[in-house]
């Protein structure tokens, strides 16, 4: 009998030991948005639309106001996050997952929780997905699979959703009918949230919470909005009526000083966009951003219904950004502020919310998890860790922030002062300069002006230091470099 009783405390003293450890483990809750701009989110810098479930979340994190993308299109920015390397390394400039130019010996982001025994799940859209194409089908994507425990994708009509649609991109008279693609579909829509793909992935990622509140997780909830098709059912665009959207500041002759090719590849003149249908858009995606952001608090609602709030680190952020008409521009692709500047907000149980000045990258996301949640990964990702901005908000990780586009020829450099754009490598195809102190929104390029020529020589040679450094890591890949 004493035996009997001496294992069975034995049992439930290791019982309980085990269920401690696995406490320990902090929950992550990984939220990303497709085409989200700062400029759009209320805790940032906007007072039209009105991000309340995101602005929650920046209430009890920490806020980056100074954080950039890598890659403003949706499949290299995802792969360099979710890889920890930089484009420009892996040459990842498609619509692939990444996986393709690191190989299965090195971890994704993911993959390093999963390899230490927590259940990954990715809900709709984390590595690239065809937006619209992928979520009409309810097809995969371009996912990597060693990444996931579990997959979901949300499907949903997009732009052949039943409601009132509208063509605002190449139809200036207004005489097209709505199609889909990558191009700026409006649709008022018939039916509630759950009717779209948003709604979808709200209530999975809900289910996987309440599912998996007992064993440590890492949950991605990929949300698809406001990715063009401006779709969201009808109650989101009512408090955002077009005629009273206010368009941003433009003036004739600002493309007089851009390279042609920095004149962004959808433009108000090219594709033909008039004000009436300038407003239009922003309003669309306004609502988009609204519906999203509901979508965003059901999700912390469950969280906070499960009792998770104090083991869960929660990141709220967006692959790029997005313009709305600055500069006449439209869309991402560009390295304009608009474009490459994204919302990062981390959230980590027991830390007071901050906001942090410091630049930081998507990249930065890797090492920051893996630190938090105490899991070793490879020396040789490229990003920083944030962790010491959690606990000193003033703490600065990097010095300026870099990104590139257009299949890794045309780069940016983003210092406190000056924002640095250079068309390839040997600047054949031109130079953009701003003074970010002075001319924030960038109207003038200053790099053809004389008095500018050491500021452009030192960011000339800062870039040829910086793709060294970036393409010195243990890929093996060759690269063919041109000098500068």
């Amino acid at each position: 009998m004493k035996n009997r009783l001496a294992f069975l405390i034995s049992f439930l003293a290791s019982t309980c030991l085990l269920n401690a450890q696995v406490q320990e483990k902090m929950n992550v809750l990984f939220i990303i948005a497709d085409d989200l701009t700062t400029t759009a989110v209320s805790c940032y810098e906007n007072g039209v639309s009105r991000t309340p479930h995101i602005d929650k979340i920046a209430k009890e994190g920490i806020q980056y106001t100074k954080a950039y993308c890598q890659y403003p299109v949706c499949g290299p920015s995802r792969a360099s996050l979710m890889s920890g390397y930089y484009p420009s390394a892996t040459q990842t400039y498609g619509y692939v997952s990444g996986r393709e130019n690191i190989g299965d010996k090195r971890h994704t982001l993911p993959q390093i929780f999963k390899k230490n025994d927590y259940f990954t799940a990715r809900v709709s859209k984390i590595y690239h997905m065809g937006v619209p194409i992928d979520i009409e089908m309810g097809t995969d994507g371009t996912d990597d699979i060693a990444s996931w425990n579990e997959r979901y994708n949300s499907q949903g009509p997009e732009w052949k959703a039943k409601g009132e649609g509208e063509l605002v991109q190449g139809n200036p008279d207004g005489t097209k009918p709505i199609r889909g693609g990558n191009v700026m579909t409006i649709v008022k829509a018939d039916g509630d949230d759950m009717l779209h793909s948003d709604g979808k992935t709200a209530a999975k990622a809900s289910e996987l919470i309440r599912k998996h509140k007992n064993t440590p997780f890492f949950l991605a909830v990929g949300f698809v909005r406001p990715h063009v098709p401006f779709v969201a059912p009808k109650s989101y665009f009512e408090p955002y009526p077009s005629q009273e959207i206010k368009l941003p500041y433009n003036f004739d002759g600002d493309w007089n000083d851009i390279p042609k090719k920095g004149i962004n590849y959808v433009n108000s003149v090219k594709d033909q966009i008039t004000n009436p249908q300038k407003k239009k858009a922003i309003a669309a995606y306004y609502a988009s951003v609204a519906y999203m952001d509901k979508q965003v608090g059901k999700i912390m609602k469950t969280l906070k219904e499960e009792g998770l709030e104090d083991n869960t680190i929660v990141i709220f952020t967006s692959d790029h950004g997005f313009h709305l008409g600055e500069h006449e521009f439209w869309m991402k692709v560009s390295l304009k502020e608009e474009s490459a500047r994204v919302p990062l907000i981390i959230k980590v149980p027991g830390k007071s919310p901050q906001v942090c000045h410091s630049f930081v990258e998507l990249i930065d996301l890797y090492p920051t998890l893996s630190e938090l949640a105490k899991l070793p990964y490879s020396k040789h990702v490229q990003g920083k860790s944030l962790v010491k901005t959690i606990n000193n908000p003033k703490h600065k990780v990097r010095d300026m922030a870099f990104s590139v586009t257009q299949g890794g020829k045309t780069f940016l450099l983003r210092t406190k002062k000056w924002a640095y754009i250079q068309y390839n490598e040997d600047a054949s195809e031109g130079i953009e300069l701003f003074d970010m102190e002075t001319d924030p929104k960038q109207y003038h390029n200053l790099a053809k002006l004389p008095q500018y020529e050491k500021e452009v020589a030192y960011f000339k040679q800062k870039l040829k230091q910086k793709l060294k450094d970036v393409r010195n890591n243990d890929l093996g890949i060759n690269y063919k470099i041109k000098k500068l």
